[in-house]
């Protein structure tokens, strides 16, 4: 027991967590006591730590199969718990899979199979038919986020993953929400429900913008201008939506990134890449950003077009005033526009007539070599200082991928790295570096 706390105090010191919160605490005991466990828990509550460390902790070092797979309603999702698995260096080798990019990569990956898949339901599916991975030693099934994967539509591939498990002994599901059903095909039997959904500890605080103008878009403008230089997200309903308020925003020299599900993953991981190490402060953002992504702590989030659903709205206010931390939601109105039943809002802000100016001071340069190149975070910040120029309080957020990293640096200075360091070796790779 001892060994276990203490292996436990090791990753959470990789990870930067000082202790587990109450949450976490009660569902590492009854993830580790009881075969199945339902957790209900906030967006940015830690839920993936909270069934990653009990997890992970059951494995088989021996075993050479996948013994843990994880389903997730997006890619986003998936990359980021690999990546959080990653940072636990726990020496278990961890892949994700999901649709967007090529079978033939999964394929080459799962060839020496990792003890961890994560995936999506549609892509794990599409393996288990093609018998790409042995199911023999999978006995731990978590389901994370599982309502919003039954929202989107894969019901059928979840219960199809099942039938072909027939070993799962563990099951773990998790959602921030708590007006969903269980269907019978998960298989849930005498579970424990951990529900923090209705702990009193964020402070959020709703608020009311009126607009004169039916588009909305100057009073966003000085409402962006009104909270100042803080990160945040503007929600919109539809992506065509999204490029209209971007086009605006640009007009007006307010630096932003834009995520949603029509664009190409590449550029979505970049957009919250670069969100995530303040190059944007501000990104604008359909509801897919409303639950389940790995970004900053939020100043304040704006609906720009009122959501259609409470669920909706309560996810989207679930990205700010997380756990103990204060935020304010927004609500951009139009004067003849219809409020729904479920927004109740007594404050109505009014904006300050000298507006802070919004500036990015962070650049975002993108290095062609990662993990599997034998690079570690301390290799960049090595070549930034020497051969860079850069100042230890200048370094920024590293991301370390596979075969890529990405490091914000002071923006002024961007350029003058890059003319520095580009086409040099890093490690025994030459790399190419520049800016995103």
């Amino acid at each position: 027991m001892a060994n276990i706390i203490k292996a436990q105090k090791e990753i959470l010191a990789k990870l930067n967590i000082e202790a587990l919160n109450p949450m976490q605490e009660e569902a590492l005991l009854s993830i580790t006591s009881v075969n199945n466990t339902v957790l209900l828990s906030p967006t940015g509550s830690g839920k993936t730590v909270a069934f990653l460390l009990p997890t992970m902790e059951a494995l088989d070092r021996t075993c050479e199969n996948v013994q843990l797979l994880i389903l997730v309603p997006s890619r986003e999702l998936a990359i980021q718990i690999e990546q959080v698995i990653r940072e636990m260096g726990s020496g278990y080798k961890a892949n994700a899979v999901y649709g967007g990019r090529p079978f033939t990569k999964d394929k080459i990956e799962l060839a020496h199979a990792p003890a961890i898949l994560i995936g999506t339901p549609g892509r794990v599916a599409d393996h288990l038919r093609r018998e790409t991975f042995l199911t023999e030693d999978i006995k731990t099934l978590v389901l994370d986020e599982f309502d919003k994967s039954l929202e989107v539509g894969f019901e059928k591939e979840m219960s199809e993953i099942l039938s072909r498990l027939p070993h799962i002994k563990k099951r773990i599901l998790t959602s921030a929400t708590q007006d969903m059903e269980i269907p019978r095909f998960v298989g849930l039997k005498d579970e424990i429900i951990i529900d923090y959904l209705h702990t009193k500890s964020s402070q959020l605080e709703l608020k009311k913008v009126v607009s004169p103008d039916k588009n909305k878009l100057q009073t966003l403008v000085d409402l962006l201008h009104h909270i100042g230089n803080k990160p945040g997200i503007i929600f919109c309903n539809f992506k065509d939506t999204i490029q209209y308020v971007s086009d605006f925003l640009n007009e007006n020299n307010i630096p932003h990134g834009c995520f949603q599900g029509g664009m190409e993953q590449i550029d979505r991981e970049r957009a919250l890449i670069k969100f995530r190490n303040g190059s944007h402060q501000i990104i604008i953002a359909t509801d897919l950003a409303a639950r389940g992504l790995d970004i900053p702590e939020l100043n304040y989030i704006i609906h720009y077009q009122l959501p259609l659903k409470a669920e909706e709205f309560t996810h989207r206010n679930g990205r700010t005033a997380r756990m103990n931390a204060q935020g304010t939601a927004y609500v951009l109105q139009w004067e003849g526009e219809y409020l729904p039943d479920f927004i109740k809002i007594p404050n109505i802000e009014k904006l300050q007539s000298k507006p802070t100016k919004i500036v990015s001071l962070w650049s975002t340069l993108f290095i062609s070599g990662g993990r599997k190149d034998k690079i570690s975070k301390g290799d960049i910040a090595g070549l930034l200082f020497k051969q860079g120029g850069l100042e230890k309080n200048e370094l920024g957020v590293i991301e370390l991928k596979q075969d890529c990293a990405f490091v914000s640096v002071p923006k002024d200075k961007a350029e003058l790295i890059i003319s520095k360091t580009n086409n040099t070796k890093l490690k025994k790779k030459k790399v190419r570096i520049y800016k995103i």
